[in-house]
C-alpha cells in the first residue's frame, strides 16, 4: 500500500524538485491580469510573474483554487492506493483556499482526508508541508502526521522586509502620495507572521539596514529545525545569505523564489526569512 498522500496550494512556495522528491501534490491558485488567466506556477512561472507586473498600472487578482480542483487531487490519492490524504494550506485569514479545500474533503466519502490551515504562508506553510511529506514518506499515518504538523504550528515564524510601496499603491494600500514619500526616503516596511496575518513589524530606512535587521532577529532567535529564505526576484538574496551563514539549523537551508500569490501583494525585491524552531 502506498504512503499517505500530501497535499497543499502553490501559496507555500515549495521548490519544485524538493515538492517532486517527496511527492507532495501542489493544488495550485489562479492569477488574473485583466482578462488573462493563469494557473499557478504551472503556465506562470515566478519570472514571467514579475514581469507582468512590472508592464501592468494595477495589480493582478488572485483566486482560491475551487473545491473541485482539491476533490480531484484526494481522489487521485485514492486511486493510486494511499490509506488517506493531509491537506495543508495557506492561512485561512489570508484566502479562501482552506474554506476550498475543507469542502472538498466533506464531499470526499469512504477515504481518509485531514485539513489543516496551517495559519502560515509562504515557506512557513511550505516547511510544515515538508516536515508532514517526510513523515508520510517514512510511513506514518494519517493521525501521526496531523499530530505531527499540529506540534509544529507554534513553532513556525517568518520576518520579511518589502523593498518597494509600489505595490501597495497599485492594491490601494497606501496613496500615492504616501508611496511617493516612502520611496524618496527610502522607506523599507518590515513584515511578521502573527494570529495566521502578515502584520507590519517596524520600518528601516535603507534596504541595508533591512536586512541586517531580518538576519539580526533569526540569528538571535535560534536554534533551529529548519530555515528557508524566499525572495521574489530580490538582486540581494546572497547578502542575506552571508549573514545568516552561522545561524545554527539542523537541516540544511533552503532557498526559493516568492511566487504570485504571496507576490501580488509584496512587490519585487520581496525578500523574508521562515523557520521551524527546534523543539
Amino acid at each position: 500500500m502506498s504512503n499517505v498522500t500530501i497535499v497543499t496550494d502553490s501559496a507555500g512556495d515549495i521548490p519544485v524538485d524538493i515538492a517532486a522528491d517527496l511527492g507532495i501534490v501542489v493544488v495550485p491558485l489562479s492569477i488574473r491580469f485583466g482578462e488573462e488567466e493563469y494557473t499557478d506556477c504551472v503556465d506562470l512561472t515566478p519570472a514571467e510573474f514579475w514581469a507582468k507586473c512590472a508592464s501592468s498600472d494595477k495589480l493582478p487578482e488572485t483566486a482560491a483554487p475551487s473545491p473541485g480542483a482539491f476533490a480531484e487531487a484526494f481522489e487521485a490519492a485514492r486511486s493510486a492506493g494511499a490509506p488517506g490524504v493531509v491537506c495543508l494550506t495557506i492561512s485561512g485569514e489570508l484566502s479562501g483556499t482552506y474554506q476550498s479545500a475543507l469542502t472538498a474533503a466533506e464531499s470526499i466519502d469512504g477515504f481518509e482526508v485531514v485539513v489543516i490551515d496551517t495559519r502560515a504562508v509562504t515557506m512557513a506553510e511550505g516547511l510544515l508541508t515538508i516536515v508532514a511529506a517526510e513523515a508520510a514518506a517514512s510511513g506514518a499515518s494519517v493521525a501521526d502526521i496531523v499530530a505531527l504538523v499540529g506540534e509544529n504550528l507554534d513553532r513556525v515564524g517568518v520576518v520579511g522586509s518589502l523593498d518597494t510601496l509600489e505595490h501597495l499603491k497599485k492594491g490601494g494600500r497606501v496613496g500615492g502620495a504616501q508611496a511617493l514619500l516612502g520611496s524618496m526616503l527610502s522607506i523599507k516596511p518590515l513584515l511578521e507572521l502573527k494570529d495566521g496575518r502578515v502584520a507590519e513589524a517596524g520600518r528601516q530606512r535603507t534596504r541595508a539596514k533591512a536586512i541586517s535587521h531580518l538576519a539580526k532577529v533569526v540569528t538571535e532567535a535560534g536554534p533551529y529545525a529548519r530555515i528557508a529564505v524566499a525572495h521574489g526576484s530580490a538582486p540581494d538574496v546572497d547578502t542575506l545569505l552571508a549573514k545568516l551563514a552561522d545561524v545554527e539549523c539542523d537541516t540544511p537551508m533552503i532557498v526559493t523564489e516568492i511566487g504570485s500569490v504571496v507576490g501580488t501583494h509584496g512587490g519585487p525585491g520581496i525578500i523574508g526569512i521562515c523557520w521551524l524552531r527546534r523543539p
